[in-house]
């Protein structure tokens, strides 16, 4: 295995932090799993539930909202994956947001979407914007977690994508 500085960095974007079970999840499984083949970056553990009291308890919740987006911003700068959790009725908002930004940026992009539900537009996985966004940062969104850690080591390794060039 690759020692952990000469992997790629790789914004992890998700709405799993804000339940008992994504939480679960996404310690668990999810950062493991990415871990073979990124140096997965955590937007959830970039600020501290003391941190939020704080703010809270000082009634400075906006400074901390914008202080939470110009961190999460700093994040994304400083990769050059991103890995997106789409599941959902909807792609949440802050999640799509984190996507553009990062195709924008000239991240590439990767969506896990295992929901089977329809979420987006006739002809779109999920919201059409956000789809475009992973196709033009060069991505894909994909149904499985052992699909996404296919692309991730093959966008790792640099080798092509076998649907791609058949």
């Amino acid at each position: 295995m690759e020692p952990m500085e000469s992997r790629p960095r790789c914004y992890v974007a998700s709405p799993l932090g804000f339940s008992e079970a994504g939480r679960h999840w996404y310690r668990e499984v999810y950062l493991p799993a990415l871990r073979q083949f990124v140096e997965p970056v955590d937007p959830w553990a970039l600020i501290s539930d003391a941190e939020v009291a704080q703010a809270a308890s000082n009634g400075e919740e906006q400074r901390m909202a914008r202080t939470i987006g110009e961190r999460n911003r700093e994040a994304l700068q400083s990769c050059e994956l991103l890995v997106a959790f789409l599941d959902g009725q909807e792609v949440d908002a802050g999640t799509a947001a984190e996507v553009g930004f990062g195709a924008a940026y000239g991240l590439r992009c990767f969506g896990l979407r295992s929901d089977y539900r329809q979420s987006g537009e006739p002809g779109a996985t999920i919201n059409l914007q956000v789809e475009a966004f992973i196709a033009m940062s060069g991505g894909r969104i994909v149904r499985s977690l052992e699909e996404l850690l296919d692309e991730l080591r093959r966008a790792v390794d640099r080798t092509p994508d076998p649907a791609v060039s058949a």
